[in-house]
């Protein structure tokens, strides 16, 4: 078989429904039909235009310079975004390098598709940046794609718009593809980075309502670029996949879009609260160390050596036993002494998680 399952969904299936407290969660806590105050009765339950709702393309063009709702297609999230795009571009044998961690269809799609994979590593003693010289040495004559993701995920790392400019210069100068994952742009703790897209034709962003717009459930994203021949390539492939998007979900980003700002707001003053919290959490911690994240909604502590010989229980013995749900570091090819930490739940989420990994902490020093 072709494509393996993702230890990292593999976790989520068995136990996030599960669990009481959710502190693993890689998204601002999901809103509710009534809170969005939507009134589904009139939308048309039928084929959807096959780049998405030209309304909504035309929306979401406007948070990129320069593009319009030609360099725009709606994908049923970002995960299909990724895999029209590496299915569009790249054959058996292509080299492709991905930034790592990061959220693992960007590495397991291009795997699966038989292509060549270099992880390109951010390191806690570099403080999960990347480093463009490190970067620079990974580059073969092969090499067709480049993806990046910032703010990251897991670690909450970020980059500045000078870095984004140079990656973007080199990929020009190798003509080669940049991908640059930018699901959590809205939730810089400062200026968010420009959109990608907007840079150069040789770049392709995507992103979706599910991280900063608490609409997970509705499975609406999106890739934007000025490349047109990728466009059309991505189009041949949502064809065979998905056809189109399903038309509530398209309604509901519309109508949440029409009003980003007050939606952006409340999320970034949300997160800015629980990352305020989860901060002075972490400097009691004798067992845990960390990089503090720059942006976004997750952190990636580490557990200490000497804690425990297997990390593994302190995370099935929170799930299993606690109710709490964190991600493992496995999950993302890391050591597994690194787990992902989430801080876009709510209050009773963030307090009732970080007592009971302490408490479950206590027991295992």
């Amino acid at each position: 078989m072709w494509f393996q399952r993702m230890p990292l969904e593999e976790w989520f299936d068995t136990f996030q429904y599960r669990v009481e407290y959710d502190v693993g969660e890689s998204a601002v806590k999901f809103l509710t039909f009534e809170e969005l105050g939507i009134n589904p009765e009139k939308i048309e339950l039928r084929y959807g235009h096959h780049r998405g709702r030209p309304d909504l393309r035309e929306t979401i063009a406007g948070q990129y310079t320069g593009l319009a709702a030609e360099n725009i297609i709606v994908t049923n999230g970002a995960s299909e975004a990724n895999f029209d795009i590496v299915s569009a571009v790249l054959c058996p044998g292509d080299h492709v390098i991905v930034e790592h961690p990061n959220y693992p269809s960007l590495y397991e799609v291009p795997r699966s598709l038989r292509c060549e994979v270099t992880l390109f590593s951010l390191t806690f003693e570099n403080r999960f940046r990347p480093d463009l010289d490190a970067l620079k040495k990974l580059v073969r004559p092969d090499t067709k794609l480049i993806t990046l993701t910032h703010p990251n995920n897991p670690t909450g790392s970020m980059i500045s718009p000078d870095f984004l400019e140079s990656v973007v210069a080199f990929a020009e100068s190798r003509n080669i593809l940049l991908l640059f994952d930018e699901t959590y742009r809205m939730l810089a703790f400062e200026d968010p980075l420009p959109g990608a897209a907007s840079l150069s034709p040789q770049v392709v962003s995507i992103s979706s309502m599910s991280k900063c717009y608490s609409l997970p459930g509705i499975r609406i994203g999106w890739l934007a670029t000025r490349n047109e021949k990728l466009l059309e390539q991505v189009l041949a492939v949502r064809e065979q996949v998905s056809i189109a998007n399903n038309a509530l979900g398209e309604e509901i980003a519309f109508n949440v879009l029409k009003k980003k700002e007050a939606y952006l707001k409340r999320a970034q003053d949300h997160v800015r609260k629980n990352v305020y919290r989860i901060r002075e959490w972490m400097a009691d911690q004798k067992n845990l160390e960390w990089i503090e994240p720059e942006a976004g909604v997750v952190c990636f502590p580490r557990i200490r050596d000497g804690l425990t010989e297997d990390p593994e229980i302190l995370y099935r013995t929170l799930a299993e036993k606690h109710r709490t749900f964190v991600v493992p570091g496995r999950c993302f090819e890391m050591d597994n002494r690194f787990f992902r930490l989430g801080y876009g739940g709510t209050s009773e989420d963030i307090e009732g998680g970080l007592k009971k990994i302490q408490t479950v902490l206590n027991a295992l020093s």
